[in-house]
């Protein structure tokens, strides 16, 4: 008898919501072949049979929250005996609790036509719990009719019972609103809390003339216009190229510390994690080895994984092994910031808002041109501010200069 738990798939995971089962009792299964599909706060992964054999017993059901160690199914030769010699411990439900009953359509006839599946994060569920809310009646207004904290709330200020109405008549408006510090926010808070306490972060601020830049992009989406293939790529694939370009010279900026054994890691590859801002808050998808990858490629894959990030649609080994970060945030107005380090890694790029100055040219000329702050913080016990400044100076290089970025390409 094989008893399938719930494993740590990564991101520090302690529990994780049953959204979907592949299997049924009495199904014959195959090794790696998916069982369960897990969605935790930060991603949503299929789990795959560690052995081959019969499901024999499946204790958990859909919208269950269960804790990493707990068993999900149980697999074995197919003897009657193998279920039941799992004993007591089956009756005991692995289940933390179970936030939503499968619900049933009806055919025509009156049969059920099986489950249907309600797309919200675990903590928007125990929402929805605290405020005696029952979340099937609520229509999602994220992506794919995804519930989200919001709908929650609305739904609960618009269908409160009498007593309550009456009760709020009574007391007059509340003075403040409470949001659940649970779930993403909470990983968020905690790694953030990790890395400001662990890393002496320094923030060197720079900025960009990227007028040169813009008009390669206008150029390059004109021919893809005419020639009709991908060309216009966004200015972010070019800062992710001009990154992994300037930390060849400067590979400190590509690093880990290592502490115990006192030695700091020089990584060959570049793992470039793109900061993302989704619904239910910040996740770091990740593009492997950009340094062999064309700018079209880094593109391509960078739309990709942040479709993926706002649809919650991210694997693990999407989101895991960044050498260092970069975070996009001049299409949202900002103007400056002090990023913090994305742990365990060692320095993290912002690219802030571009907008037009007159600047004066090398003949001492007023001219119009499109600058861009640049912030960068950095690890402190890895690197100098010097070497902060150089590897800016170079990223600012290529970004000023495409050309020269292309003539490095391989």
């Amino acid at each position: 008898m094989v008893e399938v738990k719930l494993h740590d798939i990564g991101e520090g995971m302690t529990e994780g919501e049953i959204i979907h089962l592949f299997v049924k009792e009495g199904d014959e299964v195959k090794i790696d072949q998916p069982l369960v599909e897990v969605q935790t706060d930060k991603m949503t992964a299929e789990l795959p049979s560690p052995a081959a054999g019969k499901v024999q017993k499946i204790l958990v059901k859909i919208g269950d929250v269960i804790e990493v160690g707990s068993t999900l199914l149980l697999i074995g030769s197919g003897n009657a005996d193998d279920a039941a010699s799992f004993g007591a411990r089956s009756e005991a439900a692995p289940a933390l609790e179970a936030v939503l009953e499968p619900t049933t359509e009806e055919t025509a006839a009156g049969h059920p036509k099986g489950p249907i599946r309600i797309l919200a994060a675990p903590h928007t569920r125990k929402l929805a719990r605290q405020l005696n809310v029952n979340i099937e009646s609520i229509k999602g207004s994220g992506r794919l009719g995804r519930i989200t904290d919001e709908d929650v709330y609305a739904h609960a200020n618009g269908i409160g019972s009498e007593q309550e109405k009456e009760v709020k008549e009574t007391k007059g408006v509340i003075g403040y609103d409470e949001i659940p510090f649970i779930g993403r926010r909470k990983t968020i808070a905690d790694r953030m809390v990790h890395s400001l306490f662990t890393i002496p972060h320094v923030t060197h601020f720079d900025e960009a003339d990227v007028t040169n830049l813009q008009e390669l992009k206008a150029a390059l989406k004109k021919l893809e216009a005419k020639k009709g293939k991908t060309y216009n790529v966004s200015i972010a694939a070019f800062f992710i190229k001009a990154i992994a370009l300037a930390l060849k010279n400067f590979p400190i900026f590509n690093a880990r510390l290592d502490e115990e054994k006192g030695v700091i890691r020089l990584e060959k590859a570049v793992h470039i994690g793109l900061a993302t801002d989704t619904e239910e808050g910040l996740i770091v998808p990740v593009i492997k080895d950009v340094q062999s990858k064309s700018i079209v490629d880094i593109h391509l894959e960078m739309k990709e994984l942040i479709q993926k990030a706002k649809e919650n649609r991210l694997r693990h080994h999407d989101m895991s092994g960044s050498t260092f970060t970069i975070s996009n945030v001049g299409p949202l107005g900002s103007t400056g910031a002090t990023p913090i380090i994305n742990y365990p890694e060692v320095a993290l790029m912002a690219f802030h808002k571009t907008k037009k100055m007159p600047m004066v040219d090398e003949q001492d000329n007023i001219v119009i041109r499109s600058m861009m702050n640049i912030s960068m913080s950095f690890d402190h016990r890895v690197a100098d501010g010097a070497k902060a400044v150089s590897f800016t100076n170079q990223v600012i290089e290529y970004l000023e200069n495409p050309e020269i970025m292309l003539l490095e390409l391989k």
